[in-house]
């Protein structure tokens, strides 16, 4: 296994999506390369992969392969760059949503509270203009609070967006050390991680507009999908599995898509054991009618 990254759920989607070895396939979010390799291993020669991510850090993975086209961009734009490369529809199309194991195990990316003194950064495009910092630095606290309401679930989220308004007065928050300081006041004890990574999830949810992104992928993704082709998509948080679900509800009910499974396929206990980032996965899978 790659050690960039650790594909959750392998197995599982890629059985999901049923692979033709001559069939087009798209990976949305190409991280570590994990799914999309087991992609190419069972495409033949006249398949087809198209690969998106934000992060070239990421696509620097990616492997040298004829059949492998690679695209530096947002997965919401998935519908405009399947029909850009010549393909009317495809036949299956995985993402892995959430910020890969290279992203949170690197302190000067930012997006993780485990480094001291990273930076404030969480952009999983690190050319993309703002960051974590800007955001802490320059928003007022009632768009502090909702973020931190509606992206992390944050308890007390209002005085955390209080203490953040107050803290920055005396200097700008710029590290993960700075922000550690100005929210201590309401850090639960013994709970302090667990708190921390909401309010992170919800910095990292707004600097890189994830929930627009993914909004326009769901839509994207069932337009560009062939007769049969499959739709596989792993959640790691209830606001991206309930658009998630939500969106393919909604295809349901106009005849666009059908459930391959009613309820979503979750990780073993054994893949748990040994990646504790796959506990909250929750694979959704459908195929367009």
């Amino acid at each position: 296994m790659s050690a960039y990254h650790t594909p959750v759920l392998l197995h599982e989607s890629i059985a999901a999506l049923a692979i033709r070895a001559g069939g087009v396939y798209v990976d949305a979010t190409f991280g570590g390369g994990g799914h999309s390799r087991e992609i190419l291993g069972q495409l033949g020669p006249e398949g087809r992969l198209i690969v998106f991510d934000k992060d070239e850090e990421a696509l620097a993975q990616a492997p040298a392969d004829g059949r492998l086209t690679i695209v530096h961009n947002d997965f919401r734009f998935v519908h405009n760059f399947i029909r850009y490369h010549g393909y009317a529809a495809v036949d299956g199309i995985l993402a892995d949503l959430g910020v890969s194991s290279h992203q949170f195990d690197t302190g000067e990316r930012g997006f993780s509270f485990r480094f001291e003194n990273a930076p404030l950064d969480m952009r999983m495009n690190p050319r993309a203009g703002r960051c974590a910092a800007d955001i802490v630095n320059s928003y007022s606290a009632e768009d502090l609070d909702r973020i931190f309401r509606l992206y992390g679930e944050v308890e007390n989220s209002r005085k955390v967006a209080g203490l953040i308004v107050a803290g920055r007065e005396a200097a700008p928050l710029k590290t993960t050390d700075d922000l550690g300081r100005a929210i201590a006041p309401v850090l639960p004890k013994f709970m302090e991680h667990k708190y921390l990574a909401k309010i992170y999830q919800a910095l990292r949810i707004e600097v890189n507009g994830e929930m627009t992104s993914l909004e326009g992928f769901m839509n994207g993704a069932i337009r560009s999908l062939g007769q049969g082709g499959i739709l596989a998509v792993i959640t790691y948080h209830s606001l991206e599995d309930r658009i998630v679900k939500n969106a393919i509800r909604d295809a349901c009910q106009t005849g666009l898509l059908e459930r391959v499974t009613k309820k979503p396929i979750l990780p073993s206990e054994e893949e748990i054991s040994f990646n504790t980032r796959a506990r909250s996965a929750k694979l959704r899978v459908a195929r367009k009618r």
